[in-house]
């Protein structure tokens, strides 16, 4: 006998998938491209929209939107697509729209994620796995999120700015250039404060490893010399350090450019 549960109220489209398990409440409405793993639960009120497949253990929360048309003028109506993974949280009021033929025509969340209340994740973008994104926080289009990432309440993310694994936002940061893994950031326009060290005990990290990314941290932002020299120092001082290695190529790959530190940022501009 099937487990899965559909109110009577709900509005299931033709040719969406409902996998085994699901729990579909009132009024929500799954459109004809949707495709749910098993054991989903959707609350009343959800919209299931566009071109938009989970995983399993999914939990939306009422009035959630998800797969609807994204909010970029030059969409024409694409089948572009959403993936979410399994056992993510998505609550209240939550937007995740999908991708465009500007961005590689998909947004993807990972798996074990909570997403607030009223939270966007926009079009083309690229949620990895662990992340908590606090209410009201807004991701615009080609925004990368690596895992492990908090992203306070009511930050905005500027388009094609990375969050690297295991960074802090601080409640309402404004984030307009890249954000180094481990680090902290707050304010508007969003500076590094230091090391997300809670953050990387809680998950595992070792006090020499710790120490080791702190040095890493001073000799990048706190210490006197040309961007370009330290880097190339840094990338030769991490070869036997992967987590080290790990910081310096995310610094290496920064196309819109690192956020500094509070004094390094004056000194630049």
């Amino acid at each position: 006998m099937s487990t899965t549960e559909i109110h009577s109220t709900a509005v299931v489209a033709d040719g969406a998938v409902i996998g085994e398990g699901c729990t579909i409440g009132p009024f929500s409405v799954i459109g004809p491209h949707v495709r749910l793993g098993k054991s989903n639960r959707v609350m009343s009120h959800v919209v299931l929209d566009g071109h938009t497949e989970f995983g399993d253990y999914n939990t939306i929360y009422q009035f959630a939107s998800i797969g609807a048309a994204p909010q970029d003028l030059k969409y024409r109506g694409e089948p572009s697509t959403v993936t979410i993974g399994n056992r993510n949280i998505i609550r209240e009021y939550v937007t995740i729209q999908p991708g465009t033929c500007g961005g590689g025509m998909k947004t993807t969340v990972g798996d074990q994620n909570l997403l607030m209340g009223a939270t966007h994740v926009g079009h083309d973008t690229i949620v990895g796995n662990g992340n908590i994104i606090a209410n009201g926080a807004a991701l615009a289009g080609h925004v990368t999120v690596g895992s492990y990432v908090t992203i306070g309440g009511l930050c905005g993310i500027h388009q094609f700015v990375r969050l690297g694994d295991y960074s802090f936002l601080g409640g309402g940061a404004m984030v307009v250039k890249d954000i180094p893994p481990y680090c902290i950031a707050q304010g508007d326009r969003a500076v590094l404060s230091g090391l997300n060290v809670v953050g990387l005990e809680r998950r595992g990290f070792s006090a020499a490893t710790v120490q080791r990314i702190k040095a890493l941290y001073r000799q990048m932002f706190l210490s006197q010399g040309v961007w370009k020299e330290k880097l190339s120092e840094a990338e030769t001082s991490v070869k036997d350090f992967p987590e080290g290695a790990f910081f310096v190529d995310f610094l290496k790959k920064s196309d819109r450019g690192i956020t500094l530190t509070r004094r390094r940022s004056a000194s630049a501009e």
